[in-house]
């Protein structure tokens, strides 16, 4: 169990941030509660002899962050495994690989993630670089929707030049047709189903080590977007309610329900049976369901209407447009919340289009929006759906510059992450990282919101263009973006006391090392965590 929060907290010597830019001086926490927020002459006449004080010391005092999507478990396997996120380039990836395998002489196949498409011509490495490893090697790309083997593990597989593409993917080729070592969105399972699985003790730690870094940024909820088997992953439903139930999970979350697309509204009933699973808990809700509409722009998975320039072709629309909007009205009569990836902006209109006629107390909503036709950013309030943000993508990195606009064409790379656009229309935010594809840090994700540049630190944060804003006119101010990863992402996961600091609420809270609102914009991005507290008890300290 967790330990008993202290009666009376006191927070004082800074600013709070409220909600919607709203501030205050001082709080008082009881009994892991907001037991009153105001001035610090007021609050401080209401605390109980033998208070506890937390000197903000000038800095900001804020509601814990919630992560509206992200993968935690899978986070954290990656963590755990070969991890090329925090390096860029071919040079760099197979020294890390190399390092790996020769620090790991036992595993029968060497697995991680991170690459990054933009670090290779056209986006694509190849089977031989990987082949100085003497063991199948299996690498998920950055955005987890392609993954970079070699060519021992193609063998393992079976796979030729005569293995047809699955309906949901696609073998990537060299000129005389040989697979070329890239396996985008469905082709994956061909290798990763074979690469040993995970034990059950391999995937709570990984949910306990992700939940420590989580703690470290602020971060004390989130809604994990896969609660099911994808690309080879485990389902992590039963270590989520392990966790739940022994109390090792601290932090609240709700899991969305995978929707398996090959399959149809016979699924509902084992959905049903999933989200009863976890009735009782405390810490975890499965009370939302994920639908994956489309791919991503730069393997030409997005769903677009008009064909890709220079490629042709408009993408996939994972599930048949004409019966999406009858499983969504399903599950909206059986009070799930729909959670839909769409990133073209074909898949935005058609995930738009089924929710038309569903109950807007169901929350439901759509994320990463990286294309918008503008016809359709109204439609966003007038449904009630809500835009799930991951800001850090919308920037002049090398992956928008070199394998984007050049495909999506002048106008349509305009309809990008137009975050501007939806708020002038009403519509409601949320946010999130969806970590690993990008780093899990809502602070960095707040800088891109409002800067539509690369933070420092980051991987691309040296690209020629990365400090030239990125559709300026689509930027957010902070109160805002911070709102987003706030109330925003609380009231998307019907944490409805939590994700603001008013009395009665939950005592989820951070303190940052400065007023990231008293600095320069262009600084948001050094602005770090200081103390994390959940129910009033501290779970972080800087």
């Amino acid at each position: 169990m967790p330990p008993t929060p202290v009666s009376d907290l006191l927070f004082r010597g800074g600013r709070v941030f409220l909600a919607a830019g709203a501030f205050a001086e001082a709080v008082l926490v009881r009994d892991g509660r907001i037991a009153a927020v105001g001035t610090e002459s007021d609050v401080v006449r209401l605390a109980a002899l033998g208070h506890e004080v937390v000197d903000l010391d000038g800095a900001l005092l804020t509601p814990a962050f919630t992560d509206a999507h992200i993968h935690p478990v899978l986070a954290g396997l990656e963590r755990a495994r070969c991890d090329l996120s925090a390096v860029y380039g071919l040079p760099d990836y197979l020294e890390r690989v190399t390092a790996y395998a020769g620090s790991h002489p036992g595993r029968a196949w060497i697995e991680g993630g991170g690459w990054d498409m933009s670090a290779f011509p056209g986006g694509l490495p190849h089977r031989s670089q990987l082949d100085v490893v003497d063991r199948p090697v299996y690498l998920i790309q950055r955005d987890h929707h392609a993954a970079w083997v070699n060519t021992r593990a193609l063998e393992l597989a079976g796979i030729t030049r005569d293995t047809p593409d699955p309906a949901d993917g696609r073998i990537e080729r060299d000129p005389d047709g040989t697979p070329s070592g890239v396996l985008h969105e469905g082709a994956m399972d061909l290798v990763g189903l074979l690469a040993p699985r995970p034990t059950p003790g391999d995937l709570h730690e990984a949910l306990l080590s992700a939940q420590e870094h989580l703690f470290s940024l602020g971060v004390t909820g989130w809604q994990d977007a896969i609660i099911g088997s994808y690309a080879g992953c485990e389902d992590p439903l039963p270590t989520y309610l392990s966790a739940a139930a022994s109390g090792a999970l601290r932090a609240r979350v709700v899991g969305a329900l995978w929707w398996d697309r090959t399959r149809g509204a016979e699924q509902i009933p084992e959905l049903l049976e999933r989200r009863r699973s976890a009735e009782g808990l405390e810490r975890f809700r499965a009370t939302s369901v994920k639908i994956m509409q489309d791919g991503i722009a730069e393997n030409f998975t997005a769903a677009v209407i008009e064909p890709y320039c220079r490629c042709g072709g408009t993408g996939l629309s994972y599930v048949e447009p004409a019966l999406l909007g009858g499983y969504v009205a399903e599950l909206d009569r059986h009070g799930f919340q729909v959670h839909v990836h769409a990133i073209g902006e074909r898949a935005v209109r058609e995930a738009l289009d089924a929710f038309e006629g569903t109950d807007p107390a169901n929350r439901h909503h759509i994320a990463h929006l990286q294309i918008i036709e503008p016809s359709d950013v109204p439609r966003f309030a007038r449904l009630g759906v809500t835009a799930n943000l991951q800001p850090l993508w919308a920037t002049h990195h090398a992956q928008m510059d070199e394998l984007t606009i050049p495909f999506l064409g002048e106008e349509r790379s305009g309809w990008q992450y137009p975050f501007a656009d939806l708020l002038r229309a009403g519509t409601r935010f949320c946010a999130g990282s969806d970590w690993p594809v990008s780093v899990a840090d809502p602070i960095q994700g707040m800088h891109v919101a409002v800067n539509r540049t690369e933070p420092g630190g980051s991987v691309h944060a040296d690209y020629p263009t990365a400090q030239t804003p990125f559709l300026p006119g689509q930027s957010l101010d902070l109160a805002t973006a911070l709102t987003a990863y706030t109330a925003g992402s609380a009231w998307i996961n019907h944490d409805d006391d939590a994700g603001s600091i008013v009395p009665g609420n939950r005592a989820d809270l951070v303190v940052l090392d400065r007023d990231p609102f008293t600095e320069p914009a262009a600084d948001i991005w050094r602005t770090r965590v200081a103390m994390t507290f959940v129910d009033g008890q501290e779970v972080y300290r800087r």
